[in-house]
């Protein structure tokens, strides 16, 4: 039954792409009017549906692949909601909601079953962890869309250079919670605070290319395209780490698959 309020946020999430796509097309309000709406109603119905499935697990759902992806869609519409109310940038909006959408879409394609935690995941530390490392994800998903927005657009834009720094210093500062609250749970679990398991490696990565992202900024007051190119490198090494990692290297974190 609780599987009907993923299947309603879904539709929801495809309803407010559609709108704000027509947003773009169109000055009457009542297209972004019903955009937020709708994201609203998706936000809501994926509210439910972690709530329920929390509620049958008897744990928080954040152990697979599949429950990381349905709170990492969370993660982008909340975000999105918020920087559509406070910048209203069309583009922005139509394609934050895409990707919101496929990752939704992508979750939808697996297994949804219901299963027992393993040991190394028994911890209070898995929602920190987890949480403060999809928060930083969808952040950083943001800033890859107002990136690549900058550079299809080949000119300068000083509101989407400014949401595309801003959302990358929030992401980078929830990207670094996550890998200190993972560094304190794998010295409980394996009795280290790190061990060069791959997903430690690329995430490592990932957050040494943003903070040269922040670094070139502020010193050498990177703008526009330089800075969205390394925006644009650094979504590319989170991606890995999120998804290549679990399917291509082997380590401690296989069990996210």
């Amino acid at each position: 039954m609780f599987l009907a309020y993923l299947n309603l946020s879904f539709g929801a999430y495809f309803l407010s792409m559609v709108f704000y796509a027509a947003a773009l097309f169109s000055k009457n309000r009542v297209f972004s009017l019903a955009a937020r709406f709708f994201i609203t109603c998706a936000i809501l119905a994926l509210s439910i549906y972690i709530g329920m499935r929390w509620q049958i697990a008897l744990r928080p759902p954040l152990s697979n692949m599949f429950e990381s992806l349905v709170v990492f869609s969370w993660d982008i519409a909340v975000l999105l909601i918020f920087i559509d109310l406070k910048y209203k940038i069309k583009g922005i909006n139509a394609l934050t909601a895409l990707m919101g959408l496929s990752t939704l879409g992508c979750a939808s394609l697996l297994d949804k079953d219901i299963v027992p935690l393993l040991p190394a995941l028994k911890s209070n530390w898995l929602i920190l962890h987890v949480l403060t490392c999809f928060i930083g994800y969808a952040a950083l998903t943001v800033a890859f869309v107002s990136s690549v927005i900058i550079l299809c657009k080949k000119e300068k834009n000083a509101n989407l250079d400014n949401i595309s720094h801003k959302t990358i210093a929030f992401g980078f500062l929830f990207l670094t919670l996550g890998i200190i609250s993972g560094s304190i749970w794998a010295n409980s679990a394996w009795g280290t605070y790190w061990s060069w398991d791959p997903k430690e490696t690329w995430s490592l990565i990932t957050w040494v290319i943003y903070a040269i992202y922040l670094h070139v900024r502020l010193r050498k007051r990177w703008r526009g395209q330089k800075a969205a190119w390394l925006s644009v490198v650094g979504f590319t090494a989170m991606l890995f780490t999120y998804f290549g990692v679990n399917y291509l290297l082997v380590g401690l974190h296989s069990y996210a698959q």
